[in-house]
């Protein structure tokens, strides 16, 4: 009888976290007097591509052009986060003491407590004074700060038996050699975990580019689906299908590597 509770309380469970996608998946084919008039309805009257057909052009920018900008941008991101975030763990503990290191695993630490909404002025000025206000790099470097990633690398890291390293170092490895050769190969599970955890914030994430970009080239999917009400109303049913549009690849990313990430925070968990 336990079982059997609990098992029902999962699939209740699940179902209130499936319904509002399966909803945005029946919105997607149903016009919007349709939804209107029966907005709960979970099956469309009938299959109507109207909304898929009405984002191909949105504005200016075409759904082809935001999702190659999406696929871009988070991918260039996730891989310096991802390299950049592993050499500063790295370096921060196998000089844990040292000042400046100290200083800076304090400050991703702070970039954890402040939301994007408080970093608009600061980053604003900055990627201006860099030069890069509107540029595909601008954007790219902000979404590589990963303080998130960082301490899932240093509390990997921190588990790793030093006996490994103190072995190399007598052999006359470098820092480089060591980190390379014998400590990636060994943290090969975190990586992957780290790239995808990355992904899928960043695929997400619309602020930081609203805030670079000067001009729709450089929207990705989720700043096109924020810009897609007009002046001439709301277009529900394009609404429901760019989101459609923009979840599907995190959605079976992460059904596809869902072990592979509780695995990986579990196990940055533990070492810590």
């Amino acid at each position: 009888m336990k079982r059997v509770l609990a098992y029902a309380v999962c699939l209740l469970t699940s179902a209130i976290f499936a319904f509002p996608y399966l909803w945005m998946l029946a919105g997607s084919f149903r016009t919007t007097s349709a939804m209107l008039t029966a907005p709960l309805r979970l099956w469309p009257e009938r299959f109507d591509l109207t909304g898929f057909r009405s984002i191909a052009e949105i504005g200016d920018l075409s759904l082809l052009r935001a999702g190659l900008n999406s696929l871009f941008i988070t991918g260039a991101s996730t891989a310096i986060a991802v390299a950049v975030t592993a050499l500063g763990a790295y370096a921060i503990t196998r000089r844990p003491r040292a000042l400046a290191f100290r200083v800076l695993r304090y400050g991703f630490l702070t970039t954890m407590m402040y939301p994007y909404m408080l970093l608009v002025i600061p980053v604003y000025i900055v990627v201006f004074k860099l030069g890069l206000l509107g540029s595909y790099a601008g954007i790219i470097l902000f979404l590589a700060l990963g303080p998130i990633q960082f301490f899932l690398f240093e509390q990997f890291f921190r588990g790793l038996p030093g006996e490994v390293i103190e072995a190399a170092t007598i052999d006359g490895a470098s820092e480089l050699t060591i980190l390379l050769r014998i400590v990636l190969p060994m943290a090969a599970p975190i990586v992957a975990t780290v790239a995808i955890i990355t992904f899928l914030l960043n695929w997400a994430q619309w602020f930081p580019v609203l805030v670079i970009s000067s001009s729709s080239d450089t929207w990705t999917l989720p700043v096109a689906l924020l810009n897609l009400n007009g002046e001439l109303g709301t277009n529900f049913q394009g609404i429901m299908a760019l989101s459609v549009v923009t979840t599907i690849p995190v959605a079976a990313l992460f059904l596809i590597a869902q072990r592979r990430v509780i695995a990986g925070m579990t196990e940055g968990a533990v070492k810590g």
